[in-house]
């Protein structure tokens, strides 16, 4: 190890605390970056609120300089379920942040690699997240302005340090754009929702605050049918999907989680929340009684989410393609022209193995607004690179 750094497992408070902190720091010239809340971060290190620590384990570090300030940090996890859906088995680094300097993320890196070569990986990919991947997922690398939330935001070089490390390109997602103005959708949209919609048997609606276990339980169905089916995504279980949307309970807009059903079965979902960034960004990361009540008022009494942002998209294989989707846009349409605050829609985590979907998206006037890179690295540098499979 270079001699001007140290490195320091996270396991103390005093080294949790620098972990949550420094980015503080290296971002504190950069008005975009808007600071996570701690206990969002420190949810998915914790082994009573994060399951995947039944069947995984994960670690991270603080690096400091000679003058024991911190200059970096990352984590390394694996999960079984995950890693075995890969060519090889493949953990995770995540949660990085460091100087511009390549000695220094070569410490990081090395730190994670060797961790996860240990558990018997063969792989990592990275930046990523211990858990879902709507959250914290990827390395940006177009679109350099206030992210949404719980999704990341690095400076421009962190590219170049994962790039000169030795990872490469394994998928793009993207962040598409939309105007909810109801005058942009493409008539081809329309033309197949009002097909759809005229189908007795086919039926959309918004959540039920007083059903939410009808809400859990198609978000259930409909996700293993049309998600688990993709590498490193497992299936959820009743329990995640209950678990889900009580975490969220306080935050949901009903308007922005709509259904499609084929006979009263669920076939599809388009699950959105505000974007609570535009509230949090005022937080510096803490969550107390006296931040709540804020988020609370400034959300439901005042309102001041202007923007939505898609968190998942889903139909069933049998009914994609078949305008179920186009349902669901013009379905939220009607609600928008009825005077619904929110002006702007991000549609968040649409890989580039996906074009079917962006080719939905831009259709309904979406552009790609922000790029991450989610990265991948073999461990066994012979090993031919290649990128993710087109769906």
């Amino acid at each position: 190890m270079d001699k001007k750094y140290s490195l320091v497992e996270v396991v103390s408070n005093k080294s949790v605390k620098e972990f949550l902190d420094f980015p503080s720091s290296l971002y504190k010239e950069d008005n975009n970056w808007i600071r996570p809340l701690d206990e969002d971060i420190e949810k998915v290190f914790n082994p009573k609120k994060n399951k995947l620590f039944t069947r995984g384990n994960a670690i991270r570090w603080i690096l400091h300089n000679s003058s024991g300030i911190p200059v970096g940090r990352i984590a390394a996890f694996y999960e079984e379920k995950s890693t075995s859906k890969n060519e090889q088995p493949t953990g995770g680094c995540g949660f990085f942040d460091c100087i511009n300097d390549s000695n220094a993320a070569k410490i990081l890196f090395d730190s994670a690699k060797n961790w996860l070569k240990n558990n018997g990986m063969e792989a990592m990919d990275g930046p990523i997240n211990f858990g879902s991947r709507e959250n914290f997922w990827g390395c940006l690398s177009e679109g350099f302005l206030e992210p949404i939330y719980k999704m990341p935001y690095n400076h421009a070089y962190y590219n170049s340090l994962f790039e000169e490390y030795g990872f490469k390109n394994y998928f793009n997602q993207y962040t598409f754009h939309l105007p909810l103005d109801i005058t942009n959708f493409d008539p081809i949209i329309r033309e197949k929702a009002q097909k759809i919609r005229k189908d007795p048997d086919i039926s959309f609606c918004f959540h039920d605050k007083k059903n939410p276990q009808r809400t859990a339980d198609s978000f259930l169905k409909v996700f293993n049918a049309a998600w688990a089916k993709f590498p490193g995504v497992k299936p959820i279980s009743e329990t995640q999907s209950n678990a889900l949307f009580k975490s969220m309970k306080q935050i949901i807009d009903p308007k922005l989680i709509i259904f499609a059903y084929y006979k009263n079965e669920p076939i599809a979902f388009f699950i959105m929340i505000p974007d609570l960034y535009q509230i949090i960004r005022r937080f510096n990361g803490k969550f107390n009684i006296l931040n709540k009540l804020r988020l609370l008022y400034l959300l439901k009494i005042k309102k001041v989410c202007t923007r939505a942002v898609g968190l998942i998209f889903g139909v069933v294989p049998e009914f994609q393609g078949k305008g179920v989707a186009e349902g669901m846009i013009l379905y939220f349409e009607d609600e928008v022209s009825k005077g619904v605050n929110y002006t702007d829609l991000e549609m968040n985590w649409i890989g580039d193995f996906n074009p079917k979907m962006i080719k939905l998206v831009k259709q309904i006037s979406g552009e790609i607004k922000k790029t991450h890179i989610t990265y991948r690295y073999l461990f066994d540098r012979s090993k031919e690179f290649t990128r993710a499979k087109t769906i």
